[in-house]
């Protein structure tokens, strides 16, 4: 296979072609604010969007456009998972923890899927449903297993689809059957950030474009905060940078760890290989630690595969083969088809992997949405503003805890990646030779 198959078309995510992340009005930097929000991606602009409507003065702050991060380069699956098994999280927190963060994984769902209804933001939803294929017989009865027990405690739509039915949903042999949720769905993720912009900019929130926050320090009561156009004075600070956390927030990048996730694009497939492939137009995930999640376009026109990369490799065109490997082991008839684009960006990990609000010396912190903020980060930002607020129960979350563990001997740089990727991927092989297919 030549390069010129393997490689993209473009560099740049798919969805800027529709929503490409801008600058925004310019604005004169206000001398003091109520609220300073650094980051303006999803959690910052739903944080800030809560604080204005309560009558606070904000400023939100980014180093790039507007949603340039993760906001507009992922993968519009509005899964809010949680990467932690439910014992894992009792093990780490307590079984009441375990159980609020798995009910609040629904009314944050419900949150988003309101919020779009409500602000009229465009961008493509859809509730499709998702279905997560497993690897072998064992695997599916465990899964089967998790999607009942889903159903009775929450009430989801959850349900198993053994191998026999399986091309009613996915037309690959390669699963041994898997489950189907159907409160999952689609949409288009800059689409999202742009309507979330306008909306917090109407409600009167100030938002800076490549305006990095350099040093944050304490001012008597309140904070000063440096940046490129001038000094900020703010009662209260609100950090929300995720996966693009630098030193200005030295304690949040100390434990948070980016975390390169790349995705793909098809060019157009002619309707019947997508509905052959595709059938229902549903989400796709599958059970592995390092597995793909794929999902037709908005437009049910093209398929979008993504997955977690090192980002320390040499060779630039490594990562787009491998993803290409995969699409093809999922559907062999897509061997050589091109690909329109291919891009990159970050998610942020946490030791426990866990989203998290957390205080540090008076400072709030919205972060560590662990590859699932199209659900999380508005839903955390949002919970965390009403912390800000003294809201009462509008401000409790089950992920209100403990800051997570730093990671040691991690200032930033993430060394260690290619070595927990290889870790993961020889999981995945163990697993793969012991499944019962």
């Amino acid at each position: 296979m030549s390069n010129t198959s393997i490689l993209a078309e473009k560099a740049s995510p798919y969805w800027w072609e529709a929503a490409p992340p801008g600058p925004v009005p310019a604005q004169p930097l206000a001398k003091s604010v109520d609220v300073a929000i650094v980051g303006a991606g999803y959690a910052g602009l739903a944080a800030g969007l809560t604080l204005a409507r309560a009558g606070r003065s904000v400023a939100a702050f980014d180093a790039m456009h507007p949603g340039e991060g993760a906001s507009s380069r992922n993968g519009g699956i509005t899964s809010g998972s949680i990467r932690p098994s439910h014992a894992a999280i009792a093990r780490t927190f307590d079984e009441a923890t375990a159980n609020a963060v798995e009910a609040e994984g629904k009314t944050a769902r419900e949150f988003l899927y309101e919020f779009l209804s409500t602000e009229n933001i465009d961008c493509d939803f859809q509730k499709t449903g998702l279905f997560k294929g497993a690897l072998g017989y064992d695997q599916y009865d465990k899964m089967a297993r998790d999607a009942e027990g889903l159903a009775k405690r929450l009430g989801i739509e959850s349900y198993a689809v053994p191998y026999k039915e399986q091309q009613q949903y996915i037309g690959t042999d390669f699963y041994r059957g898997g489950v189907v949720r159907k409160d999952i769905g689609g949409l288009h993720p800059a689409k999202f950030h742009a309507g979330l912009l306008k909306v917090a900019l109407a409600a009167g929130v100030s938002v800076h474009g490549h305006t990095p926050v350099t040093a944050i320090r304490r001012d008597g009561a309140g904070f000063r905060l440096q940046t490129p156009a001038g000094t900020i004075e703010a009662r209260q600070v609100l950090v929300c940078s995720n996966g693009y956390t630098d030193g200005a927030a030295p304690y949040l990048r100390r434990r948070l760890v980016p975390v390169r996730s790349r995705i793909i694009v098809t060019e157009e497939l002619p309707p019947e290989v997508m509905d052959r492939l595709m059938p229902q137009r549903m989400m796709m995930g599958e059970g592995r630690q390092l597995g793909h999640y794929y999902r037709p376009t908005p437009d049910g026109r093209r398929i979008l595969l993504g997955g977690r990369e090192s980002g320390h490799g040499t060779d630039a065109t490594a990562p787009i083969r491998r993803l290409r490997r995969g699409l093809t082991e999922l559907f062999p008839e897509l061997e050589g088809v091109r690909l329109s684009h291919s891009w990159f960006g970050r998610v942020a990990m946490n030791r426990d992997m866990l989203p998290r609000i957390f205080e540090k010396d008076g400072i709030l912190y919205a972060s560590g949405f662990c590859g699932s903020g199209v659900v999380w980060a508005p839903w955390v930002g949002t919970r965390a503003a009403h912390r800000l607020l003294g809201s009462g129960d509008q401000a409790r979350s089950a992920f209100f805890s403990r800051p997570p563990a730093a990671v040691p001997l991690y200032r930033g740089n993430p060394w260690f990646m290619p070595a927990f990727i290889k870790g993961y991927a020889l999981q995945d092989r163990i697993a793969w030779w012991r499944s019962k297919r």
